[in-house]
This record gives C-alpha cells, sequence and structure tokens, in this order.
C-alpha cells in the first residue's frame, strides 16, 4: 500500500514534492511503517519510498525494502514507464523491474527469477500485459478520475489479478496535512494469471469478504490516493493507515 498525491499540472508549473507516511498493523501491533516522497513536474511523475518492518515483526524476519515508479499522468490513471522494487526479508532478497509503454509490460526482469512451477500453475498470459498498472502508483488517480474504478488490473512481475472497487460512502479521515472525508471502496480480488490453482492464499483472498481501501483527495494538487486500508487475514485484521498526507 502507498500514500501519494499529485495533479495533473500545466507545463509551466514549478515542480511539486511532497512526503507521505503510513503505519501498518496487524490485530493491533505495528508490524511496518512505510515512507514516500512524490515529484510531480509537468506531465511526469515519479515516487519513491522504502519499507521497513518493525522490531516485533524482525524477531520473525527483518524485512527491508525500497521501491521506485516513473511516468506520465494520464486522464483517469497514472501511467507508469518504469517500475522497480527491491527487498530482503530473513535471507531472502528479491528485486523486480518492469518496464511499460502505453499501459502494456515490455519487459520484466526478476532477480532471481521465479522458480519452475507445479502442475496447478496458472502461466501468466501475454494478453493479460497490455493493459496494466503497476502496484505502486496503480491506486493514485488524478483530478477528475473516480476513486472506485470499476476493475485495476495490477501486474507485480508475476502475477496480473484485478482488483475491483466498488463505493460504498464517505468516512471523515485525519492525520498529518489532512483532515476531511475520504471515499469508501470495497475490493474484491480476482487472479488472472500467473499463479498456483490450488493456492491456499490465493483461495482465500478470492473469497475474501470485507476489504476496505479509503481514498482522500489532496487539496493542493487535486489527486486521490488511499490514506487507509483494512484486509481481514486468517489470524487478525490488517490495517494500513497514513501517519502523514501531504506536507
Amino acid at each position: 500500500m502507498v500514500l501519494a498525491a499529485c495533479a495533473v499540472l500545466p507545463a509551466s508549473a514549478e515542480p511539486v514534492r511532497f512526503k507521505s507516511e503510513y503505519k501498518v498493523t496487524l490485530i493491533g501491533f505495528p508490524v511496518a511503517s512505510a515512507r514516500f516522497v512524490t515529484e510531480v513536474d509537468g506531465a511526469a511523475y515519479s515516487i519513491s519510498g522504502d519499507l521497513s518492518s518493525s522490531a516485533l515483526s524482525d524477531i520473525f524476519a527483518k524485512t527491508r525494502g525500497t521501491t521506485s515508479v516513473s511516468g506520465r499522468l494520464g486522464r483517469d490513471r497514472l501511467a507508469a514507464s518504469r517500475f522497480l522494487v527491491a527487498y530482503t526479508s530473513g535471507n531472502k532478497r528479491q528485486r523486480t523491474e518492469i518496464s511499460y509503454r502505453n499501459g502494456a509490460v515490455v519487459k520484466t526482469v526478476n532477480k532471481p527469477e521465479a522458480r519452475t512451477q507445479g502442475a496447478d500453475w496458472v502461466p501468466l498470459d501475454k494478453r493479460d500485459l497490455r493493459s496494466v498498472v503497476d502496484p505502486l502508483s496503480g491506486m493514485i488517480f488524478p483530478a477528475g478520475a473516480a476513486e472506485c474504478p470499476r476493475s485495476l488490473p495490477v501486474y507485480d512481475g508475476e502475477s496480473v489479478a484485478t482488483l475491483h472497487l466498488t463505493p460504498i460512502g464517505r468516512r471523515p479521515f485525519s492525520t498529518a496535512g489532512f483532515k476531511g472525508d475520504a471515499v469508501v471502496c470495497a475490493v474484491r480480488f480476482e487472479p488472472n494469471s500467473g499463479y498456483r490453482r490450488n493456492s491456499s492464499s490465493v483461495r482465500y483472498l478470492t473469497q475474501l469478504k470485507g476489504i476496505e481501501v479509503w481514498f482522500a483527495r489532496h487539496a493542493a494538487t487535486g489527486l486521490s490516493a488511499p490514506v487507509y486500508a483494512k484486509v481481514p487475514t486468517k489470524i487478525g485484521q490488517v490495517i494500513v493507515a497514513a501517519t502523514r498526507f501531504g506536507g
């Protein structure tokens, strides 16, 4: 989950730079935190961020990661040209870089490469890569776009899944840099390709109800981005909340 805000700015406008921060909790206990910096220069945008697990989570597996994305501001979504994520979790290291052109994936590099999958593996369908969004800026929407699009196909470097968003109301939300109403969206998960058909995790997500994402509009830029999310899990509820939105 990422928090950022930007808008379609005229070419003569000064570049905009701001910070957003989040805290992740599981059944009330802190498990991770994330920080992001967004820069907008005309129609170009870039977002960079880092994520780290909490001291409590480090007991099980210390996790640290960085991510970045750059691209252009579109009419109804942010269109990435390059997405990168690299992280370590315990002894595991992973780096994924994706290149896009006009919403289509043109190249993916995973290090290490994905392992050979079993008989229940649903191969990645190239047709699914023709119009997708990245995991970082894909849920940030420019001024005038709907915060709860009917479907949002997301590609993470291995799998494509569609997030179906439905508006269910508005809720007050306040944090450093923001106070106002947020648009609340119910989210349903649908795997498309690049996943194990018999995976218990995928099956759980497909059947899961109660996922919510709240979007707030940044007053100075007009762009909507997530400020709150809740995801039920088998061991308790995960909450992602913005501790800063803008500024």
